[in-house]
């Protein structure tokens, strides 16, 4: 993976960011479709694998790009910002989801062991498929982690309803290979595709459609021209969005770097940073690893703090009492693999007398109350939502 073309470090990402406002960002609205096959994707920003850690913070992007472009000029690129923040705030409000999808993708990789489609789908994850463009993408993922978000959506549908394969699964394979694998993004675009976000609204790919975005590089014969919805048990129940424990300001501080938020130091006021420390069992990717070692050492300097490296979640507390330290604040933590295994670390720390507290940005408290619906009535309130933001005046 080209770490300079999609940045991994926070210097990198301002200096691509920079790149982008100057460069592209007035024609990301006519180009962002358009599919490079060569790999040089320079019609779109290459800031999601910063995005998905925050490095950079989605607020700290649209300053930028409106700082310098009316938002007219740059409407949608905004949007597809605002995208990335929507399916993260409709997860946090349906968050019995992420759960169901995991149990689904079990019960659909048992099943598939037994059935004729086994071999499909071994043909789908290898790129072996005979469809031009889908092997294509398959062995650019493989290969290089990344894909074009238009691509992605070629995939999943070829996935879903050519090859007749259960959304799950797919939306497992890609996740597992993607170096800016979001879970909210990731599983509900999947979901989107499939036609179960929108009720009977599927994405169908199309054979014309594809040779145009790519420049009549790639060919896609045979794809199906209907959609079959899968079934689902029962749609998703809304919940309330969940309320961290807040960190106390004075108290004897460690901070716990995890992929969530890699800037905090940006933003976190806390006056007794003691230690900041990472956890290797939550570094999923050589990319996670170059990530976190760069916040770590950002924000051992900003605290002038010691920064250490423990193996497992449960070496914070001796790494917490060794430091004098009373609480651990991260960022806050969304639905997804890294809240599956901290949270149940949660009350092991508070039986050492150490709170497991969360830094929750303004952004996410902003936005996430008006994504529980479709993303449009959340479109329709972005020039407000820049506003009480500060960003726009």
């Amino acid at each position: 993976m080209d770490f300079d073309q999609f940045p991994i470090t926070r210097a990198g990402a301002l200096e691509r960011l920079d790149a982008f406002v100057a460069e592209a960002a007035l024609d990301y609205g006519k180009r962002r479709n358009l599919v490079d096959v060569a790999g040089a994707h320079s019609a779109v920003s290459r800031l999601s694998a910063a995005l998905r850690r925050r490095l950079v913070s989605e607020e700290e992007v649209l300053r930028a790009v409106l700082a310098a472009h009316p938002l007219g000029a740059v409407e949608q690129f905004v949007a597809e910002v605002f995208w990335r923040t929507y399916w993260k705030g409709w997860l946090e409000l349906h968050r019995g989801l992420w759960g169901q999808f995991g149990l689904e993708t079990e019960e659909e990789r048992a099943r598939l062991s037994a059935e004729p489609k086994a071999a499909a789908y071994e043909r789908a994850v290898s790129g072996t498929t005979g469809i031009e463009a889908y092997d294509h993408w398959a062995a650019e993922l493989t290969r290089t982690g990344y894909l074009h978000n238009w691509a992605r959506m070629q995939v999943a549908s070829i996935w879903t309803f050519t090859l007749g394969l259960p959304w799950q699964l797919g939306a497992d394979w890609m996740f597992a290979r993607l170096r800016d694998a979001d879970p909210a993004s990731n599983t509900l675009s999947w979901r989107w595709v499939a036609g179960l976000h929108t009720a009977g609204k599927a994405y169908v790919a199309d054979e014309a459609r594809i040779s145009a975005m790519t420049g009549g590089a790639l060919a896609a014969k045979g794809l199906a021209s209907v959609a079959t919805i899968p079934a689902q048990d029962a749609p998703p129940v809304r919940t309330e969005l969940r309320e961290p424990v807040l960190p106390d300001r004075a108290a004897p501080s460690l901070v716990l770097l995890t992929c969530e938020d890699l800037s905090l130091e940006t933003v976190a006021q806390l006056d007794e940073v003691r230690a900041v420390a990472v956890v290797g069992a939550l570094a999923a990717s050589q990319a996670d690893k170059t990530a976190l070692a760069d916040a770590a050492g950002r924000s051992a300097r900003h605290w002038q703090a010691k920064s250490c490296e423990v193996a497992q979640l449960g070496d914070l507390v001796a790494a917490a009492r060794e430091s004098g330290c009373t609480q651990i604040v991260t960022g806050f933590v969304p639905v997804g693999p890294t809240a599956d295994v901290l949270e149940p670390v949660r009350p092991i720390l508070a039986g050492y007398g150490i709170a497991l507290t969360e830094y929750q940005r303004r952004w996410d408290r902003l936005v996430w109350p008006h994504c529980g619906k479709g993303f449009f009535p959340l479109r329709s309130r972005i020039p407000d939502l820049l506003r009480e933001q500060g960003i726009t005046g």
